[in-house]
Parts: C-alpha cells; structure tokens; sequence
C-alpha cells in the first residue's frame, strides 16, 4: 500500500511540473511576441528580429543560476590565488609581445597602458580561451521575461538586437555568459553598442572573432570610464603597528604624504613618496593579509567589475605581466566560511546590539562597520574581518570546509 500511495504521489508531483512547465512555455511565448513588437518599435528591422526570435528559446538554466547563491564565501587569498597564476602571467606575457604594435598604438590613443589591457583581457576570457556557450539572446529574452530584473534585462535583449543589426551578427555567433556577456572582453550589450570601436579596419566590431577589435573596445571603454593615464591603479603597503582599522575604506580617503605622515609605507619599507595624490586604504583579507592603497584608477576598474578582489586582481596581475615579483605579504590561511556562518555571524550581532541590518549572507559595508564595532568593544584588532577569534567569541559554529 505505501508502494502504491509514493507511485501516486510521484504522479501527482510530475504532473504539477509538467503543468508548471507547460504555463511556463505558454508565459514566455507571450512574452516573446512582446519583446519582438517593442523591438520593431524600437527601430530595428522587422527581418532581423524575426530572424532573432525564430531561434529565442526558454532557458531554464539561466533563472537557475540567476537565483543561485554559492554555498561558500569567496575569502580574498582563495579569490586572488586563482586569478594571478604563473600561467596567466606567462600568457599574458606571451599577448604583449604578440600584440605589442597594437597595445602601444592603444596607449598613444586612449592613455591606457599595455599590461593593463591584457591583465583585464586575461581575466575576463583567459586571453579568448573561453568566452562562453550560452546562447545570448535566449538569455537575454529569459531574463527579460521573468520578473526580478526584467526592465534590465528587457533594455539589454533591445540593445543586443540592434547590435545584431549594425555589426551583422548572426543569433549563433551571439554566445556568452549566462547573464549576456559577451566575447573576449565579456561586455554587455550595452557596452558594446557604445564602447565597441572597429579595430582592424573592417568597418565592424565584432568582439568575438577580431581581437584588434577587442582590445581597442577595452582602451576605448576604459578611457571613457575614466581612466587618469599615467598613474597606476595603487599599491601595496605596510601599516604600522597599532595601525587604526577605521581609518580604511573609501571614505576615508587622504594624500600619500598624510598617509605617510601616519607611518604607512612602500610594501617593501621604504617610504612613500610626497604627493597630493589621494588613495584610501584596502584590507582585503583582515590585518592578517596584505594591504592596499587604492588610487583612482581603481576606482575605474570597479566600474568595469563592482569588486575590490577583481580590481586587486587587475592591478596585481598587470604588475606582473609588467615585471613586478608579486605581493610582498603572504596571503593569510583563511577558512572557507559558508553562507549560513555569515548568516549567523550577522544573526549574533543584531542579537548582541551591533546593527548590521537584515541577515543576507553577504560581507557588505553595514556587516563590516559592525564586526569593527563589535572588536573595538572586545579588545580585538578592529580590521572589520570576520576572523576565526570573532566567530569563536560569537558563538558561530563554523561549517568544515577547504582553506583558502
């Protein structure tokens, strides 16, 4: 009989999801004639959108990973240690000579400099390598018909239909990533409308196939992100001992000579240079790890990629492909903390009267501010940094995991 009742209750689950599924693909067809009828509207030929959307298919997938968190927080050592290897920077090496005429052309142009071109190059697509496999405008068309981002998404589909138009591409040369990424500088849609240049002459600029045409879109989008040719993206330094934590953070940003004033030096020991130049300090992985002065052009990096592991890993990886030996501090030993630990790390603080604000597993600013609170009260360095001597003294049960 219990047999009996789990064959039925399996039935009774595979018709909800074929039901499910069915409402699903009847949703999206609609959608579908939507998004086709607004890009008409908006200018772009009725043939190549009826060729787009000839090919335009629900993605599944694409909403899954768009939901899915990773079970495990990315430490900085873990982040930085798979990012600036001994193969990136051989290859990278490799692309500057290769490329050489072209990358010095770039920098007569744009004022960015070789090494940084393809230290983002190398990050982005290892150099090409892998640019992705989805296909760009189905995803695009099932993020624009689902609900959490759709008038992004929708703008985005609109922008990579006229792209399809004007570089005349075809709906499968368009792969990328998952979210619409695309070629060997994953831009956006776009991003590449407005920033893609023609590279080697061919009146188009196809990001995929033309590598001339992506390293001079990446100087081209990078100039006018605001890049201050000249300067370097930062560096790394030492603090003194009994060095204030608060003092980090883009808020707190003074000149090199202040910064000097206050005892921080060159990685290496020797002073830093008198300037007006301002900068802010960086801790990527607590007063364990290495630390950072962050110039502006950083901040320009961060607008390429919204995260200060990324732009690190930027500047750090271009140092090297320039000649640099590498961080000078050893990268710290760290835990991998889950999600869930993060969770009840913010959890105990609210509970113990540091507001961080709605638990959400994420190491944002307002988790940061409260961590420094809560050391300052418990006589523990204030770096902001979730260390294994916080959690112990909250409570939190750590999940087994790898180290960093």
């Amino acid at each position: 009989m219990k047999r009996f009742c789990n064959v039925i209750s399996g039935l009774a689950v595979a018709t909800f999801f074929l039901g499910a599924s069915a409402q699903a693909a009847e949703d999206f067809a609609q959608c579908k004639d939507r998004l086709s009828t607004q890009a008409i509207a908006a200018g772009v030929d009725e043939a190549v959108v009826n060729k787009a959307f000839a090919s335009v298919s629900f993605v599944p997938r694409v909403i899954e990973l768009d939901r899915s968190q990773p079970e495990f927080v990315t430490t900085f050592p873990s982040y930085y240690s798979k990012r600036v290897t001994s193969w990136r920077i051989d290859k990278g090496r490799e692309m500057l000579q290769q490329h050489a005429s072209l990358l010095n052309e770039l920098e007569a142009k744009y004022g960015i400099p070789p090494h940084y071109l393809v230290a983002f190059w190398g990050l982005e697509t290892n150099f090409g390598s892998y640019k992705g496999t989805m296909p760009v405008l189905s995803s695009l068309a099932t993020l624009a018909c689902d609900q959490r981002r759709s008038d992004y998404f929708t703008g985005e589909l609109m922008t990579a239909l006229k792209l399809m138009q004007r570089e005349q591409l075809s709906p499968e040369a368009m792969v990328g990533s998952w979210a619409g990424a695309m070629g060997h500088t994953q831009f956006m849609p776009t991003a590449y409308y407005r920033y893609a240049v023609d590279g080697d002459g061919d009146g188009l600029a196809n990001l995929w196939e033309s590598e001339p045409d992506a390293l001079t879109s990446a100087a081209n989008f990078l100039d006018n992100l605001g890049w201050e040719p000249g300067f370097r993206w930062g560096r790394e330094i030492q603090l003194p001992k009994g060095f204030d934590y608060r003092q980090t953070g883009y808020q707190n940003r003074q000149s090199l000579t202040q910064w000097q004033q206050l005892g921080l030096t060159q990685a290496n020991g020797n002073p830093l240079p008198d300037s007006d130049l301002t900068a802010y300090v960086v801790v990527p992985a607590g007063h364990k790890g290495p630390a950072f002065l962050a110039y502006h052009n950083f901040r320009v990096i961060m607008r390429w990629n919204n995260s200060e592991f990324y732009a690190i890993a930027v500047g750090e990886l271009a140092n090297q492909l320039a000649g640099a030996k590498g961080l000078v501090a050893s990268l710290p030993d760290l835990p991998a903390y889950s999600r869930d630990n993060i969770i009840d790390l913010q959890k105990t603080l609210n509970q113990e009267g540091f507001d961080v604000g709605k638990p959400d597993g994420i190491l944002g600013p307002a988790t940061r501010a409260g961590i420094r609170e809560f050391q300052l009260a418990n006589e523990l360095i204030a770096d902001g940094f979730p260390g294994e001597d916080v959690m112990r003294k909250l409570g939190v049960e750590l999940t087994a995991g790898e180290k960093s």
